[in-house]
């Protein structure tokens, strides 16, 4: 049985210095870290927060997804593509399921779209001239409607690599918008082409 959020917090704050800071993860000496070690600290741990405050759009009626289900650059009868504007990185694309759900409650049937859907989403932006890879995540933390992130890791950019490739995004200045547009629009018929549906005229 996992720990109980107290044996967490107590377990993780064995490791803590007397500020209740946690030593600097081994990732920050990997040479595509964004950040130099020296100078760099851990924010001190906090004790957990029980019960755990609402996601954004635990009720349908107050969910952003849901009210913009018809919006993107690609649309079907279950899902929909958007582009996520205002990023560092090439391309950055959400796909959500036009119904409220989330990924534990997602019908096997929308489940098995799922991943034929993540696989040709990856595969196209991956297509896309200068870029090498397409990284997927999926966190749900601050939201309770399903969505999926395709970001695009620009090639040659070795610092770019593996898991900081978020953090980088975020410290890039913005990418420019019209080529963003241009690939995303590229990415949106080749999954028509690939799994039907059709361009959105929100998109």
């Amino acid at each position: 049985m996992a720990l109980n959020p107290d044996q967490f917090h107590d377990h993780a704050l064995t490791v803590a210095d007397g500020d209740r800071r946690l030593p600097l993860a081994r990732m920050t000496g990997w040479d595509i870290s964004p950040f130099e070690q020296e100078g760099l600290r851990v924010t001190p741990l906090r004790p957990p927060v029980l019960p755990e405050p609402p996601r954004h759009g635990e009720d349908p009626a107050d969910c952003q997804p849901c009210r913009e289900r018809d919006e993107g650059i690609w649309v079907n009868d279950h899902w929909r593509l958007a582009r996520v504007p205002g990023v560092g990185v090439p391309l950055v694309l959400m796909l959500y399921p036009r119904d409220h759900h989330d990924l534990e409650d997602l019908p096997d049937e929308l489940a098995a779209e799922l991943g034929l859907l993540t696989t040709r989403i990856a595969r196209h932006v991956q297509a896309l001239p200068n870029i090498s890879r397409t990284h997927v995540y999926r966190f749900g933390d601050g939201a309770a409607h399903l969505h999926v992130w395709f970001f695009a890791r620009p090639e040659g950019q070795a610092q770019l690599f593996g898991s900081w490739l978020v953090a980088w995004d975020d410290l890039l200045p913005e990418y420019p918008a019209d080529v963003a547009e241009a690939d995303a629009a590229l990415v949106a018929d080749a999954l028509v082409a690939s799994h039907g549906g059709h361009r959105s005229a929100a998109g």
